[in-house]
């Protein structure tokens, strides 16, 4: 009885300990530009160590008291230090994980607790080594003293962070980076400009990283393009967001700014990379300014956003959002309507809704630009009529009822020269709009 009362307390134990095992139920890979990151999703927190080994190049990733509880595939490690990974389960209740490199690589892992619809998960980045001095970044100008302006888009969210989920699963990070593809677009088809794109693919960049990315560039404009969501679906309508610089200028803009804050969160940011960047910024004087300039684009946004949608708010809302924080560039968050809202959805998902939106973008920061040039600028050039036009071309101005067909007939020549002599990427014009017609 004695031992049989032994074996039966040592089998509950073993059973108990078992159960109270956390378990890696998905192992999820993303490449970015500077790194490789495996996500392990847990069903539980868990408490883990790191070992890195030479001859061959292998991490080791010991976590205590897991299982590896994986039905899906192991995903494929394209362009990654990564040849494989292997797991196995040790006596004392740990999960090795053995990742075979093909070289040595700099490693930072972090937890990441379960929120907004995630789990908890264990995050692994593989650092790209760097492949030498890299120069510094100057702001170009050239011997006329005619630089771009630099305008960086950001495409919200990304890998881990799906953003906000519309119906039939329709991601906000899908969306926005198809819109912010097509305003990259527009701009480079535009003499004057160069774009930077703060994401360009589907990763995810932390909220301090966008701004710093942005910074390193030099950007004279910095626009983060986002797909908004409510509890409710007939929430509808687009609107624009600058940074305030003492409270939220609405309760919807406060509770906008905390969720998208959060950010960090669900993408994976380890809570050693906390912002130290703007503390104490808000005071600075230059901000006054920085601030000034996104309201008047943030104008010139709604007023072009409101011909193809409804607008949610008609004046430039403002809130903490962490990722407008840069002192020194202005800055908006675009939402480009409700992915909640099933009919806005089905819009926001059309190529030829994301192109409207894209152009509305366009039209708004172009014309701050044209009318408000940077002084060292191709702009402020054209504006102080430093600018020759081209020999024998002649200008025409776009008249209600005109169409590029139709001005092409008119002076006997494509449509396509006509866009190209003017750089335009599609057959969009409006009423007032200066084109040059160019000589036969």
């Amino acid at each position: 009885m004695k031992f049989s009362h032994i074996a039966a307390l040592c089998f509950a134990t073993l059973v108990a300990n078992v159960v109270a095992a956390a378990e890696v139920r998905d192992v999820r890979f993303w490449r970015a530009p500077d790194h490789s990151r495996v996500v392990f999703d847990l069903s539980a927190p868990v408490s883990h160590e790191v070992i890195r080994l030479e001859a061959p190049h292998r991490l080791v990733v010991d976590i205590a008291e897991a299982r590896f509880n994986v039905t899906a595939a192991i995903p494929r490690f394209e362009n990654s230090p990564i040849v494989r990974l292997r797991h196995a389960e040790k006596p004392d209740g740990k999960l090795r994980v053995v990742f075979d490199l093909s070289e040595g690589a700099q490693v930072r892992s972090f937890l990441l607790p379960a929120s907004v619809g995630q789990r908890d998960r264990l995050v692994v980045d593989f650092l790209d080594q760097p492949s030498g001095a890299q120069p510094a970044v100057v702001k170009s100008v050239e011997q006329s003293a005619q630089r771009d302006v630099v305008i960086a888009i950001d495409a919200g969210h990304g890998g881990e962070d799906p953003g906000a989920i519309g119906p039939g699963q329709l991601r906000e990070k899908d969306v926005v980076y198809r819109i912010a593809k097509k305003l990259q677009a527009k701009f480079q088809s535009k003499r004057g400009y160069r774009v930077v794109m703060v994401r360009d693919g589907d990763y995810y960049v932390g909220l301090a990283k966008r701004r710093d990315l942005a910074r390193k560039a030099q950007a004279d404009f910095f626009v983060s393009i986002h797909a908004d969501a409510f509890t409710h679906p007939s929430a509808n309508g687009s609107s624009v967001y600058a940074l305030s610089k003492r409270g939220a200028t609405s309760a919807s803009a406060r509770i906008l700014a905390k969720r998208e804050n959060q950010a960090d969160l669900v993408g994976g940011v380890s809570l050693s990379d906390k912002d130290q960047v703007l503390a104490g910024v808000l005071t600075d004087l230059s901000m006054t300014a920085t601030l000034d300039a996104s309201l008047s684009v943030g104008a010139q946004l709604l007023g072009e956003m409101g011909k193809i949608s409804r607008l949610h708010s008609k004046r430039v809302e403002q809130a903490g959002f962490a990722v407008l924080k840069s002192p020194d560039i202005p800055s908006l968050l675009v939402e480009t309507g409700f992915i909640s809202n099933p009919g806005e959805a089905r819009k926001l998902n059309t190529s030829r809704y994301q192109n409207q939106m894209a152009q509305a973008i366009f039209e708004g920061i172009d014309r701050y630009f044209r009318e408000s040039p940077p002084p060292d600028t191709y702009f402020a050039a054209v504006k102080r009529g430093d600018v020759a036009k081209p020999l024998g071309a002649r200008e025409y101005v776009i008249a209600r009822g005109d169409t590029l067909s139709a001005i092409s007939a008119r002076h006997n020549i494509s449509v396509a020269e006509l866009q190209r002599h003017n750089g335009l990427s599609d057959s969009s014009i409006r009423v007032g709009q200066k084109i040059q017609i160019p000589p036969k």
